[in-house]
């Protein structure tokens, strides 16, 4: 599993960056799973896809998920524990973070340090920085893309949206740009 850093982490430079704006208590991100995986795929080393945090008021639990996410990113498989708790958010919605913190456990890190993480907040400045980032470039709802200088929001309707993302990146890739 190709497991591209979220925003403020260093790797190795792609030619383009596709940002995903997600919210790990959204069941529209759980349903642009599909989409999120087939464009890893098909772009592998040529794009990296960041996944940026931008939790909504209205679910609960998403501000520790999105700290938690940048906590496994730490830890090494940070797009494995996204797609975990993507996959149950009705989990999530019921159990808050003891189930962060077993989805941690489930995939073999060190789930006391998750603990110790979402209590001491060191991951909070990441969140609050993409969500700030977010906000600025007129993110208002989770999956939303932004492919070279192009937002694509996917929290109304999916339908083509990997379509669109695609169509930019090829041509961004094709112009050597990003």
């Amino acid at each position: 599993m190709n497991d591209s850093p979220p925003a403020g982490s260093a790797g190795p430079a792609a030619p383009l960056v596709i940002d995903v704006w997600c919210e790990l208590q959204c069941p529209d991100c759980r349903t642009a799973l599909d989409d999120v995986r087939a464009l890893r795929a098909r772009y592998g080393d040529r794009a990296e896809l960041r996944l940026r945090h931008f939790p909504l008021e209205k679910h609960k639990h998403a501000f520790a998920a999105a700290q938690a996410a940048e906590e496994a990113l730490a830890q090494g498989k940070g797009w494995e524990y996204v797609e975990a708790v993507l996959g149950r958010v009705e989990q999530l919605d019921r159990t808050g973070e003891p189930f962060l913190v077993e989805v941690a456990r489930e995939l073999g890190l060190d789930a006391e340090e998750f603990d110790t993480a979402l209590v001491d907040g060191r991951h909070i400045l990441i969140v609050d920085a993409d969500q700030a980032e977010g906000e600025a470039i007129g993110v208002t709802g989770t999956p939303t893309y932004v492919v070279g200088d192009e937002r694509l929001d996917g929290g109304k309707s999916q339908e083509g949206l990997r379509g669109r993302v695609e169509e930019i990146a090829d041509r961004l890739l094709a112009d050597g740009r990003d």
